[in-house]
């Protein structure tokens, strides 16, 4: 029999190896499911009853392909954001923007700065289209911007990456921070803002940047604050120009009809947004008194999760990690030092947090 024919450069020099291994794959393997989800940064409270029932309402159109220029989202984004539509593209989460970004922008060997523990997806796609990643340290549980700054110049690299707030430590940096580090950032690299968690943070952390500007692209989801992780959708905005290349790229159909119909729905609801941003201070507050009455200390967080240092190192925190696995809660944790001698937990419904504060206690007496 003939051999299968061998992959191109590129990705035959990569492991197959996937950024995040879902929870899914872990309750298959496991046997049984997670009585607590509190890994993956959903939003467990769910989405706009009005967005469900948009999306029931399009499930019977689903034979038809979704608009390929997802136009009354677009409106709809625009005025959100005050911005003409040509500054703005849809596409698959920003998981599926942050690829097209990297193919748009990356040729093989260009170099890319990111922080050291960052998003690993993005870092993903820098290795699936032959970009070089220079990594930089996070400086007091936050990425440093003067070093992401001073890397791009040392490297020459074509694209920075920020996560603001910050996956997987939940600090974040106010606005002006973030404009003074577009002014020190050389000509010729571009500042990928990653504003996933944007809606839970606070107002301070917004930074103000014209429309225009060619410096910077910004992503944001509909994944977090409006609870559509599964559907797939968010979207990017920056200087027409930039946006225009997705075209020459992207997916035309790959956001379907029943996510475009939802994410516009969701984005007109505007109580239900307040809702959310209330229930997820709530768990914030409730993940910090479970982590401070079992002796951990819980960062500050702007997003949907509490990063707690478990005042040990990144054995103890990986041992955690499964120890709580095998009692059903799911959590995550930081892959690198010294982030890495915390733990993740996401915010969720107060029954969830209910058996993470009754099982906790346990592991670490038993373990500890």
């Amino acid at each position: 029999m003939a051999k299968p024919l061998a992959f191109a450069p590129i990705p035959t020099g990569l492991p197959a190896t996937v950024p995040f291994i879902g929870p899914e794959t872990l309750q298959r393997q496991r046997g049984r499911p997670f009585a607590a989800r509190l890994g993956a940064n959903e939003n467990g409270f769910g989405p706009s009853l009005k967005a469900v029932q948009a999306m029931r309402e399009a499930a019977a159109e689903i034979w038809q392909y979704g608009d390929s220029t997802s136009h009354d989202l677009l409106q709809a984004l625009a005025a959100h954001l005050s911005v003409p539509p040509r500054h703005i593209v849809v596409g698959e989460g920003i998981d599926g923007l942050l690829g097209l970004l990297v193919r748009l922008m990356i040729a093989p060997g260009d170099a890319v700065v990111t922080s050291d523990g960052a998003y690993p997806t993005f870092n993903y796609h820098v290795a699936g289209f032959g970009g070089v990643l220079h990594k930089v340290p996070y400086r007091e549980d936050r990425e440093d911007l003067q070093a992401l700054t001073a890397g791009a110049r040392e490297t020459g690299a074509r694209l920075v990456y920020l996560s603001n707030p910050d996956n997987p430590m939940g600090s974040w940096h106010d606005g002006p921070a973030i404009e003074a580090m577009l002014d020190d950032l050389p000509e010729g690299t571009l500042l990928l803002l990653d504003e996933a968690y944007i809606e839970f943070a606070p107002d301070s952390a917004i930074p103000r940047i014209a429309a225009d500007d060619p410096r910077v692209i910004r992503m944001r989801t509909f994944s977090k604050a409006y609870g559509m992780a599964g559907a797939r959708i968010g979207y990017a905005f920056g200087h027409p120009d930039l946006i225009a290349g997705f075209e020459r790229i992207r997916n035309h159909f790959g956001v379907n009809r029943i996510a475009q119909v939802g994410a516009w729905a969701a984005l007109a609801d505007h109580e239900w947004l307040a809702h959310i941003r209330q229930e997820v201070a709530a768990a914030r507050d409730r993940i910090a008194r479970i982590a401070s009455d079992n002796g951990m200390q819980p960062l500050p967080s702007a997003t949907n999760f509490v990063t707690v240092d478990t005042g040990r190192d990144g054995a103890f925190s990986r041992n955690l990690v499964a120890w709580l696995e095998e009692e059903g809660i799911f959590i995550r944790m930081p892959g690198v030092p010294p982030l890495d001698r915390c733990i993740r937990i996401s915010c969720a419904p107060s029954d969830e947090l209910d058996i993470l504060a009754e099982i906790l206690p346990g592991v670490l007496a038993r373990h500890g």
